[in-house]
């Protein structure tokens, strides 16, 4: 589904991240993890074509992201507020991504409607994202991302600000998308969380993939050994 081949990111001499090889397959649930700076949001960027590669090559169904936008029909990402509108409210915010999608109001309305339960948008709020907390936000950003029933989600640190009955929907809704064959790639720094919706998990260090490996009943355990210091 996704292939990274000799993917390396420079700032002037500073190597940011060296991936020589991934492959991520369809209906995967990848967690990445790693300390701040170690290279993850750069990794999702270069996936997303947000920022260039020094060198190598991102591929999505055998098509470079960065000399083809088909990638961007099948794939959800949220990473940060960046992907947001911040002078709109959540549901013009919502309405907007519908249409990027073809989608009526009707099935935007529906679509609210079956998630209320993370976030209660309606129309006659005029709240504008830029008021929200940060926890809204992140939910606003990562609902949008999962409007198209995407087949590739992509989020980073989804779990950041949100309440203890937020994280646990999202867990639920982050397992039934893998359950449903949806290729997932979700970067935390909540080892727990990261542990109990990945079926395989990439550590980065210093822009290094150090491990890949596949998720079990002692991940957890072995990634806390791993980061303890």
């Amino acid at each position: 589904m996704i292939t990274i081949n000799n993917l390396l990111k420079k700032y002037n001499d500073k190597i940011v991240l060296n991936i020589p090889q991934l492959s991520i397959h369809q209906g995967e649930s990848v967690g990445l993890v790693g300390n701040n700076g170690a290279g993850k949001s750069t990794l999702l960027s270069l996936i997303l074509d947000i920022i260039e590669a020094t060198e190598g090559v991102v591929i999505s169904k055998n098509k470079e992201v960065y000399t083809s936008e088909e990638w961007k029909a099948y794939t959800g990402s949220y990473l940060n507020e960046g992907f947001l509108i911040p002078y709109l409210t959540p549901y013009e915010f919502v309405s907007f991504v519908a249409s990027l999608h073809q989608k009526s109001s009707e099935e935007c309305e529906i679509f609210l409607a079956e998630n209320d339960a993370f976030i209660s948008i309606n129309k006659k709020d005029k709240t504008l994202i830029r008021d929200l907390s940060a926890g809204n936000r992140n939910k606003v950003g990562i609902l949008a991302a999962l409007f198209s029933n995407p087949e590739i989600l992509i989020l980073d640190e989804p779990f950041s600000f949100l309440d203890p009955t937020s994280q646990s929907w999202l867990k639920n809704k982050l397992n039934a998308l893998r359950e449903s064959g949806t290729t997932l790639l979700i970067s935390s720094h909540d080892l727990g969380h990261i542990t109990e919706i990945s079926n395989r998990i990439l550590i980065l260090e210093n822009g290094i993939l150090v491990d890949d490996k596949p998720s079990s009943s002692e991940t957890l355990i072995e990634l806390e050994k791993y980061f303890r210091v």
